[in-house]
């Protein structure tokens, strides 16, 4: 159906779907409170990715052949406004770790028609799960500088090295790593990007255990592990034009500036009510903290006001570009600024860490607010991304190290 000729038509026959498709029991929930935590849901959580998958709902808009539903960006959002009002929710680009949201975009661009056909459907489906090997101890934010050696073995690779900050290493079946092909040359042209399966005696993780008490990080060590020459996404050497737009994809991915309200969360201003009480017209008693909270709901109106218009002048069609930097920016700083109130709000009782003294969304605060620091790190720093836009954006001058 084409939603140019009947989006009321789409718009009903998605709500109509989903209706008559998602598990009542998992309605309102948010999906990563329940995968792997509450057994009784596994069933419906496992049917639910399976129906996505075969309406190609796990990556939209990418094509059939490669288990999209070939549709554009206004059906998807159409899917995702639908979604969301049924309090329903799309699984599959979390279980698919970095596919949806990076590599496979990267591939639709890069790969050739054999990557696509071998990798693509396993990750719109969520059945194969994907990291990235990008970072090393020695090379952060300067990429570039990265170490980590790939040896021409004739019809593959042998890969040598270290990275870390590897989300998900420990839990994927394959990974796209930044490899250094040709070290005679300037640090930025002898780079290549390869896809290596995890699942081989040369590749072992070792997870990093984070302040907050959860975290999807993982060191990950290469020992003459092998990447068949079939895998090698781009053209050698020219892993730096693979990874800068592979990276847009990612900054695009994380431009939502706060999570919809799922299982009952309170929203900020009643949270500030109940816990620093009102004066006699109901409005909140701490006038200072009031503003700040409306400062707060401003910036994160206008972050999605922002997203919208940037749709909008791309006429449905959303070509990610260096606008992904100011997005990202501005959604780390709506989140990170809205975990700092809700700690200030519940007080003392928003810094427990354990114990019968403290309610289950008070513990999780806490954590929220430690684990939400590294959002204006990973996927590129702040600095990083004031680069970008100076650059991309506003034209100004390279004034970093060439190479």
């Amino acid at each position: 159906m084409s939603l140019a000729q009947d989006p009321q038509s789409f718009r009903a026959s998605v709500r109509d779907w989903i209706e008559a498709s998602f598990p009542p029991a998992l309605r309102g929930r948010s999906y990563a409170a329940m995968v792997d935590k509450e057994p009784a849901l596994q069933n419906d959580l496992e049917s639910w990715r399976q129906r996505l998958a075969a309406q190609g709902w796990g990556a939209p808009t990418w094509p059939k052949e490669y288990g999209g539903a070939g549709i554009g960006h206004p059906e998807a959002k159409i899917i995702q406004e639908e979604l969301e009002s049924a309090g329903a929710f799309n699984p599959i680009p979390s279980l698919a770790g970095m596919g949806v949201t990076m590599v496979g975009p990267t591939m639709l661009e890069y790969g050739t028609d054999d990557q696509k056909a071998r990798h693509l459907r396993g990750m719109a489906s969520g059945e194969i799960r994907w990291c990235l090997g990008l970072s090393e101890p020695n090379a952060g934010s300067d990429l570039a500088s990265l170490t980590t050696r790939a040896e021409d073995k004739g019809d593959h690779f042998a890969i040598n090295g270290q990275k870390i900050w590897t989300s998900g290493a420990d839990q994927s079946q394959w990974c796209g790593a930044l490899v250094r092909t040709d070290p005679s040359v300037g640090k930025r042209d002898g780079i290549s990007f390869v896809l290596l399966p995890m699942d081989q005696a040369g590749v072992r993780t070792r997870p990093i255990k984070l302040i907050s008490g959860v975290s999807p990080f993982c060191e990950t060590y290469f020992d003459d592990a092998r990447a068949d020459k079939a895998d090698l996404l781009g053209e050698l050497n020219d892993g730096w034009s693979v990874i800068k737009r592979l990276l847009q994809h990612e900054r695009q991915s994380q431009t939502s500036a706060a999570r919809r309200t799922l299982d009952n969360e309170e929203p900020l201003p009643e949270l500030a009510k109940r816990y620093v009480g009102t004066d006699a017209d109901g409005s909140l008693a701490d006038k200072d903290l009031r503003s700040r909270l409306v400062d707060n709901l401003m910036a994160e109106q206008a972050h999605a006001l922002t997203i919208a218009r940037i749709r909008a002048e791309a006429k449905g069609q959303v070509n990610v570009s260096a606008a992904a930097s100011i997005l990202k920016n501005s959604a780390t700083t709506v989140a990170q600024t809205k975990a700092e109130l809700k700690m200030e709000i519940m007080g003392s009782q928003g810094f427990g860490w354990e114990g019968d003294a403290y309610e289950a969304d008070e513990l999780a605060s806490v954590r929220e607010w430690l684990f939400g620091k590294a959002a204006s790190i990973y996927g590129g720093s702040y600095e990083v991304q004031y680069n970008i836009i100076a650059k991309n954006i506003l034209g100004l001058p390279e004034t970093t190290q060439k190479g």
